[in-house]
């Protein structure tokens, strides 16, 4: 595991595989639930959104019959005046699609920086073999499906921004702009769809764990030290960490070269157990 781009404690793949996958489920939940409020129509209103020249009940007839043949949450307005004005219901729909945008766009970069290599990257993921090579260079097979969705998320971001920009435009009692932002909308709900299926079927499905190089990475890393706090204290578990990177030595080597096993402070039992890194990874979090 990595913070500010660091070795930190190491995380069991099944944690980090549930908190990857949560960010889109979370994305899910927000489009839904302002769903409701994008099928508010102004419908009924008539063009001054008082209704004048529509018969009473009118709005909320042909909005009861939509929410009948379409099967949508599909309602009159509660306030025509604000509905023909605004486009803020829209303006919120196209915010939470930027969120879900973001979410694959650290999904997708993770997944492409952990594929790197195959040897002078990080290589803790084998990525699917979608081409033979590159343009040049035959067996060089490029992250092209992770790449393709952060250009996506570049679309969806740039298209949030127009549209939040359209539904700002909205001059007294009419907001003209509904055009370029149910095309924005639109774009970026197919967009996104169809990415997602992308980065689901052709990377994860066949996505292979090095297990050999993360164990190893874990391992080697000097913030394995982090559990001698209790036993060592917080500055001599980092003099022990600076020297064992300094020195090119593992961290349980350093502790019996200087002497904190042989005058007591901790015992060859403890050392193993502070320093077994899957039991470290497990922690207490789920």
């Amino acid at each position: 595991r990595r913070e500010h781009l660091v070795d930190r404690g190491a995380n069991p793949l099944p944690q980090e595989a549930r908190a990857r996958a949560a960010p889109p489920r979370f994305s899910v939940e927000r489009l839904e639930g302002s769903v409701p409020r994008l099928g508010q129509l102004a419908i009924g209103g008539t063009a001054v959104g008082s209704g004048l020249n529509a018969p009473p009940g009118f709005g909320a007839a042909v909005a009861e019959e939509l929410a009948r043949v379409t099967g949508l949450p599909v309602t009159e307005a509660r306030n025509h005046f604000e509905a023909q004005a605004s486009q803020d219901s829209v303006v919120e729909a196209s915010g939470q699609l930027r969120a879900a945008a973001v979410a694959l766009h650290k999904i997708a970069n993770d997944v492409r920086w952990l594929g790197s290599g195959p040897r002078a990257g990080l290589a803790e993921l084998a990525l699917p073999d979608l081409q033979p090579g590159s343009s040049i260079m035959p067996g060089k097979v490029n992250p092209v499906i992770c790449e393709a969705t952060l250009q996506v998320v570049a679309q969806v971001v740039g298209n949030d921004a127009a549209v939040a920009f359209a539904g700002a435009q909205g001059n007294f009692q009419l907001n003209v702009n509904l055009p370029v932002i149910a095309r924005n909308v639109l774009e970026s709900a197919r967009l996104l769809s169809a990415v997602s299926r992308l980065l689901a079927d052709k990377v994860f499905a066949g996505l292979q764990v090095n297990a050999e190089r993360a164990r190893a990475y874990a391992e080697g890393s000097p913030s394995i030290v982090t559990p001698l706090n209790r036993y060592l204290g917080y500055e001599e578990a980092a003099a022990i960490a600076k020297q064992a990177l300094a020195e090119n030595k593992s961290i349980r080597d350093v502790v019996v070269e200087r002497g904190h096993v042989a005058n007591g402070k901790i015992t060859e039992e403890q050392l193993d157990e502070a320093l077994d890194v899957l039991r470290m990874a497990r922690g207490n979090a789920g």
